[in-house]
């Protein structure tokens, strides 16, 4: 009698499984093949990258693995892959790793962050200046240069540059000339400011700038060019703020952000920190722009997508914060 007991209950428990099994949705059972891999594994990347848990679990690893490298062991592996070996210690681990990550997560892709720009409009401004600037000293530029920098090649393409004749202090002080490299005679036979910014919008104009063709961005080496010399200069000229220059790329911040260097982020600093040495003459506005050119060439290179960081609103500066990457991978 025991024994029919449990052979009945037996087929009743057997019936009942295949009447479910025919009655719920599949993906309640356990899905279909294509579901449980989505739900095991989320695609990374692009162009057929690693996919799933286990590759960003491995990209940590090898960060792990990298933080315990010493100098000389990041810069021979470097080496044996054919990649810049020059700078600080954060900034070859940081090469080293953001290498991996693109071999691991995007392999057929040539660049792991494609720019969001097609050029930079690499900008760094000279002002009029004392030794000893007292508070209410107005600054005038005295320099307007711009570097049209592809993204993808990183060769500068054009330039533009002029000098610019001040009104408010319209003699040029020992100490401006001497660390500027700007004499009298160049301000007095330039154009006023806003005849320059004319000449400039024309010239970003006849590059492209606003015709839709290409996506532009301004680079600079901090805010103040932006916040400091531009706006008050317009203030002073009477004139509005131009509308290309209301936004920016800091580039001393994504450079602190990405390498985390403990050496500084003054111009010279940055150079230091990457291995370079400065070309040209220090507070020269073109050589500066140029130098700003190389270091965020080198952070294209090394990884970094280069974002507008910055704006001005109302005079004052204001972050600009990038949407929240999806993906997290331990360094």
């Amino acid at each position: 009698m025991l024994n029919e007991i449990v052979l009945v209950g037996g087929l009743i428990f057997v019936f009942t499984l295949l009447y479910l099994s025919f009655l719920l949705p599949s993906k309640m059972i356990g899905g279909d093949e294509d579901d449980k891999e989505n739900s095991s594994t989320k695609t990374v990347g692009r162009g057929g990258g690693g996919t799933g848990d286990g590759v960003l679990r491995e990209l940590a690893l090898t960060n792990g693995q990298i933080n315990r490298m010493n100098k000389e062991e990041v810069r021979q592996k470097l080496e044996e892959l054919h990649l810049e070996t020059r700078g600080v210690k954060e900034v070859l681990k940081k090469r080293l790793k953001s290498y991996y990550k693109k071999e691991k997560l995007y392999p057929d892709v040539k660049s792991p962050t494609p720019e969001r720009y097609d050029f930079l409009l690499v900008i760094d401004f000279e002002a009029t200046c004392m030794e000893e600037n007292p508070p209410d000293f107005q600054h005038e530029i005295i320099e307007f240069p711009i570097l049209l920098v592809n993204t993808e090649t990183l060769i500068v393409e054009d330039q533009f540059h002029s000098y610019c004749r001040p009104t408010i202090n319209p003699k040029l002080t020992p100490f401006c000339t001497k660390l500027t490299g700007i004499t009298q005679k160049m301000v007095d036979r330039a154009p006023e400011f806003p005849q320059v910014l004319e000449d400039v919008l024309d010239w970003m104009s006849s590059k492209g700038y606003g015709m839709g063709h290409s996506r532009y961005a301004v680079a600079t080496d901090g805010p103040w060019d932006m916040c400091r010399f531009l706006y008050q200069q317009c203030l002073h000229c009477g004139i509005p703020y131009p509308r290309p220059f209301r936004k920016w790329i800091n580039v001393k911040k994504h450079f602190a952000n990405f390498y985390q260097t403990k050496g500084g982020t003054k111009l010279q600093e940055m150079l230091t920190s990457l291995g370079l040495q400065f070309e040209g003459k220090p507070h020269s506005g073109r050589d500066d722009a140029v130098n700003i050119a190389r270091i965020a060439g080198r952070l294209i290179q090394d990884g970094c997508e280069l974002r507008v960081n910055e704006c001005l609103n109302n005079g004052r500066v204001e972050p600009v914060v990038p949407p929240r990457a999806k993906l997290s991978v331990s360094n």
